[in-house]
């Protein structure tokens, strides 16, 4: 498999060149990589695979089993769980509203292939095989990734922050603090940044430095520690009480 100047390590070149081989028996015109995976912050057995295979023909139902014939036969893998892939045709290619097959999470569903992904895509896409993302992919207009970020936050993180249970999870803190440090730099600046660069934005952003310090230890950090008794709840109360307020007040300024 060709890399393409990006460092990855052996388990997932491993995965991916099985990945590759089986995909050619659906006659991909191009494979993406996207996320972390192209940006730099790749850490094997933390962070996601998340691609892209743009296929020759119409994704009808008996496109849609080999893929989860695919996907099954990769699932030995230890890195298996992580890879997420959406399916998309050259037909297919122009519209963000549109849902798309895709394998994640250990199923198939339909999701989006959003602006922000397709700016990623566009800006620093690593190419697996086949054509560039810029000879399939519409370019996407500004205001519509500014529009999308700010209609994410509003419409699908601020109301979460409602929600008290789902911020002892790991996952939420992370996703939520990570998303707005992101999305605060998109807004202001237009440009994309990595997680490890938003991790590093976010204290001057007045989130709690030890939540930040937590995420950061858990995503880069070299060994687990145990968690103290009642941090979790507490981490919830910190991020919950900083998230909802200064998703308020950065979607009023772009509203």
């Amino acid at each position: 498999m060709t890399t393409h100047g990006t460092r990855t390590d052996a388990l997932t070149d491993a995965l991916l060149d099985r990945f590759l081989g089986e995909l050619r028996a659906l006659s991909p015109v191009a494979v993406w990589a996207h996320g972390s995976l192209a940006g730099g912050d790749y850490q094997e057995g933390r962070s996601d695979l998340d691609l892209i295979a743009v296929l020759e023909g119409p994704i009808g139902p008996g496109t849609a089993w080999k893929v989860a014939e695919l996907h099954a036969r990769l699932r030995t893998h230890p890195l298996a769980p992580l890879l997420h892939c959406t399916y998309l045709t050259g037909m297919t290619t122009g519209n963000p509203e549109r849902r798309h097959l895709t394998w994640a999470h250990s199923q198939l569903f339909r999701r989006t292939v959003s602006p922000v992904t397709r700016r990623e895509l566009h800006a620093f896409g690593r190419v697996l095989y086949g054509k560039a993302p810029g000879e399939l992919l519409p370019v996407v207009p500004d205001r519509q990734l500014t529009d999308y970020v700010v209609r994410d936050l509003r419409d699908n993180y601020r109301p979460a922050v409602d929600k008290a249970r789902l911020w002892t999870r790991d996952v939420w803190v992370d996703l939520g603090l990570v998303t707005f440090a992101r999305a605060t730099m998109t807004l202001r600046e237009g440009t994309l940044i990595s997680k490890r660069e938003a991790l590093d934005l976010l204290p001057g952003l007045g989130a709690p430095v030890e939540v930040v310090e937590d995420i950061a230890r858990r995503r880069y950090g070299q060994e687990a520690r145990p968690v103290e008794e009642g941090w979790r709840e507490r981490r919830a109360e910190l991020t919950r009480g900083y998230l909802g307020a200064a998703i308020d007040r950065l979607v009023t300024s772009y509203t």
